[in-house]
């Protein structure tokens, strides 16, 4: 029972001492070994340099390409004026006055092309200022709108979208980013269409209230906004960094919004580009590959399955950097810089991620894990859909991270799903969309750092934002996920 108490303090440490700023770089190795340490008689030294580190090693391996060539091409997008196009272009089209539909649609549309959601945010968060001051709707509302366009449906649920949660389960269960693509539709529905009622239904009422911009909602009345009511202009009180400097994702803040913009085709191309190269690489390039050298041991001993779902986003981010280089080189203006800045934002996001992996391999060795375990497989009745969805939920929701949660789930516990899948006849391709759905729930918890940053920005405040950001981040993606797990008891994957 001590062993088991120590993993649950260790687990209770790292979301608490996360949400208060710590670093997981600094945290997750000195808290997978006080777990060790409570297990009485096994070597600290030897456990933290072979196991923590060894996990942290293959995850590095495995997924530094995804978030360098990811980070690299949403700095592109930003430098050269896309992203912004983009923005600009949904909203002359839905107009100013369905504000909340223009930002959901402009960070959906950028994040499914591949664009990180940082660099969304600090890319969109300007012209939602300016379309909700215009249209009167609250200040407050904007993180839940950027939120829904950006760590919902475009993040999980949408087949094909090159996030790392849709490319994560690909080795695990021999799936690609295009895995149960009705089901995932449907969530993606349900995420979309259900934020947006709440997002509406909550500018109604603040309008009924006679709430503007600038003044927020509380008991008793309205109170001065913590975004700037009463105050000199719209500054925000905790203003993002400096140009250059990182903010808490480790991508690079933008310098400006006031530089030239492309075209719309030449904006919209490296969108297009990303999710079109990706589908036609797995169903025509993949196969007139020659693979069978990947079961060489030096080749690691695998098969094209494991593979071809990372090989496919590989592809498909080159072929969009290289457009978008061919493409606006000029209003780029420093392309070493843009790729030097992108390189160096996408290592804080990936080590970070790589260090919560290392602690869950180092929890998953410990032998009162296997209590944990049994517990999680036991959820659900034995099915692994379900079981998986659980495991993969509490655990982004215990590390704040989505791909952080994710990972730790199916590197301690992946193996086993797809063989009580295998076993049972159910189609790899549910595990893999459950297990993306899954990682978007509870990973938006108040210590999740895109949470904190996304505020950051915006200037406003966890008691001010929060409960829209987690009713259209945490409640309604847990809403969609219900909703597929019950269409495939009835209908199966599709």
């Amino acid at each position: 029972m001590i062993g088991l108490a120590g993993v649950v303090l260790s687990l209770i440490l790292l979301m608490y001492l996360a949400y208060r700023g710590i670093n997981v770089l600094v945290l997750a190795p000195l808290l997978a070994l006080l777990a060790v340490l409570a297990q009485g008689d096994l070597p600290l030294l030897g456990t933290y340099t072979q196991l923590f580190m060894g996990a942290l090693g293959r995850y590095l391996i495995q997924f530094f390409p995804l978030f360098l060539l990811g980070a690299i091409f949403g700095k592109l997008m930003d430098d050269s004026g896309s992203a912004r196009a983009i923005a600009h272009w949904i909203v002359g089209r839905v107009g100013a006055q369905r504000a909340i539909l223009a930002v959901v649609l402009a960070c959906g549309i950028l994040t499914y092309g591949g664009v990180s959601l940082f660099v969304v945010a600090f890319a969109v968060f300007p012209i939602a200022a300016s379309l909700f001051r215009e249209s009167g709707t609250p200040k407050r509302l904007i993180p839940g709108a950027i939120a829904l366009g950006s760590f919902t449906f475009t993040m999980t649920a949408l087949p094909g979208t090159p996030a790392i949660q849709n490319a994560i389960p690909s080795p695990f269960f021999g799936t690609d980013a295009f895995a149960a693509p009705g089901l995932g539709s449907i969530a993606a529905l349900v995420m979309f269409g259900v934020g947006m009622a709440w997002l509406n239904w909550r500018a109604s009422a603040a309008q009924r209230a006679g709430e503007g911009y600038l003044a927020v909602a509380a008991p008793g009345g309205l109170r001065p906004g913590t975004a700037g009511a009463a105050q000199l202009g719209d500054v925000p009180r905790e203003a993002p960094p400096p140009p250059g400097a990182e903010q808490p994702s480790g991508v690079p803040v933008s310098e400006g919004q006031a530089g030239p913009m492309p075209s719309m085709a030449v904006a919209f191309a490296p969108v297009v580009i990303v999710i079109a190269v990706n589908w036609l690489f797995l169903n025509y390039g993949v196969p007139l590959m020659d693979t069978a050298y990947l079961a060489e041991p030096k080749y690691g001993s695998t098969n094209i399955g494991a593979v071809r779902g990372i090989w496919s986003i590989i592809v498909a981010l080159l072929v969009a950097i290289a457009f978008l280089l061919a493409a606006t080189w000029r209003s780029i203006g420093d392309v070493k810089r843009s790729v030097n800045e992108g390189t160096m934002g996408s290592l804080l996001p990936i080590f970070n991620t790589a260090s919560e992996v290392g602690y869950g391999a180092t929890i998953a060795s410990l032998p009162a894990f296997a209590i944990i375990k049994d517990a999680v497989l036991n959820v659900g009745g034995g099915n692994p859909v379900i079981s998986l969805a659980v495991a993969v939920n509490v655990l982004a929701g215990i590390t704040g991270s989505a791909s952080g949660g994710m990972s730790i789930a199916l590197q301690t516990l992946g193996p086993t799903y797809a063989e009580l899948a295998q076993a049972a006849g159910i189609n790899p391709q549910i595990l893999h969309r459950v297990a993306a759905l899954a990682s978007g729930g509870f990973d938006s918890l108040p210590h999740n750092g895109a949470v904190i940053t996304l505020l950051t920005i915006t200037g406003l405040t966890h008691r001010d934002s929060y409960a829209d950001i987690g009713m259209v981040s945490v409640v309604i993606p847990l809403l969609a996920l219900v909703a597929v797990l019950v269409l495939f008891s009835l209908f199966g994957t599709f």
